[in-house]
């Protein structure tokens, strides 16, 4: 007979990446770093990598810009870039306090996407100064990753960057959370047997994950009335008090109020979720930020994802008890993880591939479908909507789909067969995760 887990079993177990992170985060002094790509057969190889060989390199550049994908490293080169001011659900804490964040990101892109990345914390709260050090910085990337960057200056500085640069400029608290909650979302209703055109959206929170899912959501199928989104305020809808505000300081949310919630829904989180078939919180961590009361008045059939972090906004055993059928969370140590590390590895990798010059929102929603093929193909279940991590196939898969969208929409500098596309983004996921594991079997990374 199965043993029932008690509610504090749970909770310690919740606990337990936390404490693991304190002791093993200091035994290893930081978890990337920058090791030789070429052969050192003898010192003499260094006047070929260094001086004097490499002038000439250095001079074919000079005369035509595109040989630097050639002869660098720079279309496998991915900056992580942040300035602290929204570290996960910490908030405002700091560049080198979000420096950790930056670095678990950078391993993430190397062995689940084969993507070597780097952190680079900029010192500067100024959107246009931030712009600015990213511009400065770029000659060196192959793409940028922005990463926790308080809202509404993230879309600002993403809509910026984007226009001004020639390479992929990618936020992923905004794109990266939207391909894998789509991704969820899809697979979800399948199981319970409902259409994206036709459900109810809740929408609680509306910093840059949610407003970036919304916009997903509507570009994938689904109708601006029927979707109902919640800020710290409330719901939003043309007649709130603050709407005129709203219009000069925040003009994606004032688009939100005046485009959505056919029902002219007024009220907070519990009028939002009432009825509703799908509900979507990337809001403050929990627990108790949703309650479970309001949670029993969503529909049969109900999905909830709670994607705040470190701590979800209502626990996962809270919201079964309240009805929800299909759950996620942002957490590994749950079933059901929604998070964007099943994402920005395998997106990255195929618009690099193809040396892509942006990442337009139909790729990022086509990696969104190409992960739910993945756990479609292995048998969806109520805890099992999306692949995991250790689903490694994910990532050459959405690269894939990812690189074959963007020659489609005519954004890429390669053109190459879809078998040609998978065979090299197989490869090299594949080299990054044996090479670790070399290491560790080596004993140059050690075992704690």
């Amino acid at each position: 007979m199965e043993k029932k887990v008690t509610v504090e079993e749970l909770l310690e177990k919740a606990k337990k990446p936390a404490q693991e992170a304190m002791k093993l985060h200091p035994f290893y002094k930081g978890k990337v770093q920058v090791m030789a790509k070429c052969a050192i057969r003898s010192y003499d190889d260094f006047g070929i990598w260094y001086t004097p060989g490499v002038a000439e390199p250095c001079k074919d550049i000079a005369k035509n810009p595109e040989k630097v994908f050639e002869h660098t490293n720079k279309g496998n080169f991915v900056a992580v870039i942040s300035d602290g001011t929204r570290v996960l659900g910490l908030g405002d804490i700091g560049p080198l306090a979000g420096l950790p964040v930056m670095e678990g990101k950078a391993l993430l892109f190397k062995y689940l996407g084969g993507v070597d990345a780097f952190p680079v914390m900029i010192d500067t709260k100024d959107p246009d100064e931030f712009i600015q050090a990213v511009k400065w910085v770029a000659p060196t990337f192959g793409g940028i990753n922005l990463e926790d960057i308080a809202s509404p200056k993230c879309f600002y500085i993403l809509d910026r960057l984007r226009k001004e640069l020639d390479i992929p400029v990618w936020h992923d608290d905004q794109q990266g959370t939207a391909a894998i909650t789509l991704a969820g979302i899809i697979n979800g209703l399948k199981i319970v047997g409902k259409k994206l055109n036709e459900v109810l959206f809740s929408i609680i929170g509306t910093g840059a994950a949610n407003i970036c899912l919304i916009r997903t959501l509507i570009k994938a199928g689904v109708p601006p009335k029927n979707i109902i989104a919640v800020d710290s305020k409330g719901i939003l809808h043309p007649n709130r008090e603050d709407i005129e505000e709203l219009k000069e300081k925040n003009p994606y949310k004032y688009e939100i109020a005046m485009t959505t919630n056919g029902e002219g829904r007024e009220g907070g989180i519990p009028e939002a979720i009432k009825g509703t078939d799908v509900c979507i919180a990337a809001s403050k961590p929990g627990p108790g930020t949703i309650k479970k009361e309001w949670v029993a008045e969503m529909n049969d059939d109900a999905i909830m994802f709670a994607e705040a972090n470190p701590i979800p906004e209502i626990w996962p055993w809270e919201a079964k008890e309240a009805g929800v059928r299909i759950f996620g969370t942002g957490r590994s140590d749950f079933p059901n993880q929604v998070n964007n590390s099943l994402g920005f590895p395998g997106i990255f990798r195929g618009t690099l591939d193809v040396r892509a010059k942006t990442i337009t929102d139909e790729m990022h929603i086509a990696a969104a479908y190409a992960i739910a093929e993945v756990a479609e193909k292995k048998g969806l279940r109520e805890d099992y909507i999306v692949p995991t991590m250790d689903d490694w196939e994910v990532f050459p898969h959405e690269a894939t789909a990812v690189a074959m969208k963007a020659i489609e929409q005519g954004v890429a500098r390669r053109k190459l067969s879809r078998q040609e596309i998978y065979e090299m983004a197989l490869e090299t996921i594949k080299n990054a995760r044996e090479a670790t594991q070399a290491l560790m079997k080596a004993g140059y990374i050690k075992t704690p």
